[in-house]
């Protein structure tokens, strides 16, 4: 299998090194003491951490595992510092986009691909809760995940905090509002945040924004799926600013 590391020794080399690990596999009932380092550096490292069969473990690769599996992201993470001046060199008016805890990998990977064709100039994800950065996604987004800056944090307050310090307005879209997203001005710098599939944004992120707005929605469906959401707001601001 593709984009793995394993066992004990070399999995603990590549969470110090700060390999961009999305998930670790450990073996039920495994207690060593140097496979408890690892498991240690991967929580240290807000890596989720999975106890699985043996069986697992042997599907993912037929090599001695010793115990220990980890998934590698197919792409280089940006640090939220990088993706964020490297955005203001290419424009004064950058767009970012926050997903929270969204954790379907093909919605993930959907989302990624509308933010690619609507210039979106990064995205940034918690490390916790998140859809695995995998195969499946890069097959979803059809490849654009390559071409869209992607950085992950410990808490997406804290990318809000770093985000205003450089005046970047931020925008919730929630059903939490009497605005609708067209009555918003979508120009200028301006971050993007979309809640999870089942509980939306998250009460404490909401409190911080700077606005919140919906979508009309005119069925008797209370949400629509939150690729097909994301799709619908950034192309509004796509319209607004061409």
């Amino acid at each position: 299998m593709k984009n793995i590391i394993y066992g004990i020794h070399s999995t603990a080399e590549a969470l110090k090194q700060e390999e961009s690990i999305d998930k670790l596999f450990v073996q039920k009932n495994l207690s060593s003491q140097n496979a408890k380092e690892v498991v240690r550096l991967a929580k240290e490292k807000k890596v989720q951490v999975s106890y699985v069969p043996i069986e697992k473990l042997n599907k993912l690769t037929q090599e001695n595992h010793q115990g220990i599996v980890a998934k590698i992201s197919p792409i280089q993470l940006y640090s939220i510092e990088n993706l964020v001046e490297s955005a203001f060199k290419k424009t004064s008016s950058p767009l970012f986009l926050l997903l929270d805890q969204v954790s379907d990998v093909r919605n993930l990977g959907a989302i990624i691909r509308t933010a690619e064709c609507t210039g979106v100039n990064g995205i940034i994800l918690s490390k916790q809760g998140s859809a695995a950065l995998n195969d499946q996604t890069v097959k979803t987004s059809t490849g654009a995940i390559f071409n869209v800056p992607i950085c992950k944090v410990d808490h997406l307050k804290d990318a809000i905090f770093f985000l205003s310090s450089y005046d970047v307005k931020t925008i919730a879209a929630t059903e939490k509002s009497n605005d609708l997203i067209y009555d918003v001005d979508l120009k200028g710098a301006i971050a993007l945040i979309m809640g999870s599939e089942g509980k939306g944004i998250t009460p404490s992120i909401l409190k911080m924004v700077n606005h919140r707005a919906k979508l009309p929605l005119l069925g008797d469906i209370e949400s629509l799926n939150v690729s097909v959401a994301c799709g619908a707001i950034l192309f509004e601001a796509v319209r607004q600013r061409l």
